[in-house]
């Protein structure tokens, strides 16, 4: 090999590193992961499949090694869901409190899948409800800087009051820890303009705007949740947890699932 071809051969592998590179840069910095409580379940009708949530730590773990900032909220619906028992005759406040002390259980077992991995994860679960045996309370400041330190955060206990999702939760925790953006776990790749499971012909959308969200009760998320994110500039993305994997490529900027809060486009 001449000195030309070998300056040449030079020029292509640092080409290839430079742009090796660039795609492992991170699209988002500082993320809040929306997790519910039925992505626990796996298979099952009731509770927690460990192996479903060992995945998730492993995904996250994956993450975090990367330098990613990395908030969790998580529902209640695979032990208690509020609205259901208000159904059935409960004062729906006292309802939503025993969903919300549900959201509190979800978040121990995840942090204990966290720490107990290979190379574990630090880990804090903060409680909008006094529960200081077992959580530390809900302080801005302190979450913050617990991200800032590379630790996960679990947020549970919703936000402390009844009458709000675990989706309006996300969307206010998202906005005071000033998130880049929202990533809504689900068992759907995606938002789509007709029900899947009804409509064969089902349309998913790549990106919709809030506004279309909002006016066409897409009820991937609830209406607060979607008004706070607009309001507050805040990008979410719906996508499907059942690929592994799929944490990662969201967060370095692969185009899956559905972007709300850009303009509307289908695939």
């Amino acid at each position: 090999m001449n000195a030309t071809t070998t300056e040449i051969v030079k020029e292509i592998v640092k080409e290839a590193a430079v742009t090796s590179t660039k795609l492992e840069i991170p699209k988002y910095k500082r993320i809040l992961l929306k997790l519910s409580g039925e992505a626990l379940m796996g298979d099952r009708s009731f509770g927690i499949d460990p192996e479903v949530v060992q995945d998730i730590a492993l995904q996250v773990a994956e993450i975090v090694k990367d330098g990613i900032e990395v908030a969790i909220v998580v529902g209640g619906g695979n032990i208690f869901r509020g609205i259901n028992g208000a159904d059935k005759g409960m004062d729906r406040a006292t309802a939503d409190y025993i969903g919300m002390i549900a959201t509190v259980m979800n978040a121990l077992t995840l942090q204990d899948s966290f720490e107990h991995l290979d190379d574990p994860i630090p880990t804090r679960v903060m409680s909008a409800i006094a529960m200081q045996e077992i959580a530390e309370p809900y302080i801005r400041r302190r979450a913050i800087r617990h991200l800032e330190n590379n630790r996960v955060v679990i947020f549970g206990a919703g936000s402390g009051n009844p009458y709000f999702t675990t989706d309006t939760t996300a969307a206010l925790r998202g906005a005071e820890i000033n998130a880049d953006v929202i990533l809504k776990a689900t068992k759907v790749d995606g938002i789509y303009d007709s029900d899947p499971k009804k409509n064969p012909n089902a349309k998913r959308f790549k990106s919709v705007s809030f506004d279309h969200a909002l006016i066409n009760d897409l009820r991937v998320m609830d209406a607060t949740a979607f008004a706070l994110c607009k309001e507050n500039g805040i990008p979410i993305i719906v996508f499907d947890l059942g690929v592994t994997g799929n944490i990662r490529r969201v967060v370095m900027g692969e185009s899956i699932g559905t972007y709300v809060g850009g303009s509307c486009e289908v695939n």
